[in-house]
């Protein structure tokens, strides 16, 4: 079926007068609907709103209610009046110092790249370890009764007897000569009286040409 000039001023005349596509297509006959619409929008015609609208409840007549007698008024009995509960103001918060600006701290390079402190980054010294109490070792049976270094004091000869590292090494102990740290016996080989000058040896002489002596 072909589209006619007298086929499409019908189909203009009838849309124009608000017929639906439907009764368009049985008045002209050999269309369907689909294809009135379609030349419809071909030719420029103005679109319709749809008659059917998405998700819109169908229409549902509800009885009118019977009409109520009107109850009777009851006036209510007046409330006791109770007396608003004072609301105290919260204290307003204290307003903070001002604060006073930061000075900059200055440094100074020492010799190598160092960074020097200033006197308000030095610490204190720590505090010194408390005094170790040295607890006498056991002495070993050579020296049991013999002063052994532990023992000395001022009231006592300090001469070594033997030679330091051997087992029996210990000192004189006796009573020591008032304003010398030795006995008598002692004193008399660590202090020596001095010979005259004249009387003295000369020492023998450096090899190898040393200073001569005088």
């Amino acid at each position: 079926m072909s589209w006619t000039d007298e086929r499409i001023d019908t189909l203009r005349t009838m849309w124009e007068a608000g017929q639906t596509a439907s009764q368009i297509a049985e008045a002209l006959g050999g269309v369907s609907r689909n294809a009135v619409i379609g030349k419809a929008h071909r030719l420029g015609l103005q679109a319709r709103p749809s008659p059917v609208r998405a998700n819109e409840p169908a229409a549902v007549e509800t009885p009118a209610p019977a009409p109520v007698a009107p109850a009777p008024v009851v006036e209510p009995e007046p409330e006791p009046i109770q007396p608003e509960p004072v609301v105290e103001a919260a204290p307003e918060p204290a307003a903070e110092p001002a604060r006073e600006p930061q000075q900059p701290v200055l440094r100074s390079v020492g010799p190598g790249g160092f960074v020097r402190q200033s006197p308000g980054e030095q610490q204190p010294p720590p505090s010194p370890a408390p005094p170790r109490r040295l607890v006498p070792a056991k002495p070993s049976a050579e020296i049991a009764g013999k002063t052994s270094l532990l023992d000395l004091n001022d009231r006592i000869c300090k001469w070594p007897i033997g030679h330091p590292g051997e087992p029996d090494f210990h000192f004189c102990g006796d009573k020591v000569n008032p304003g010398f740290p030795y006995c008598v016996a002692h004193c008399g080989h660590a202090y020596q009286a001095q010979l005259p000058r004249r009387d003295r040896r000369p020492p023998p002489p450096l090899p190898f040409g040393g200073p001569r002596v005088r």
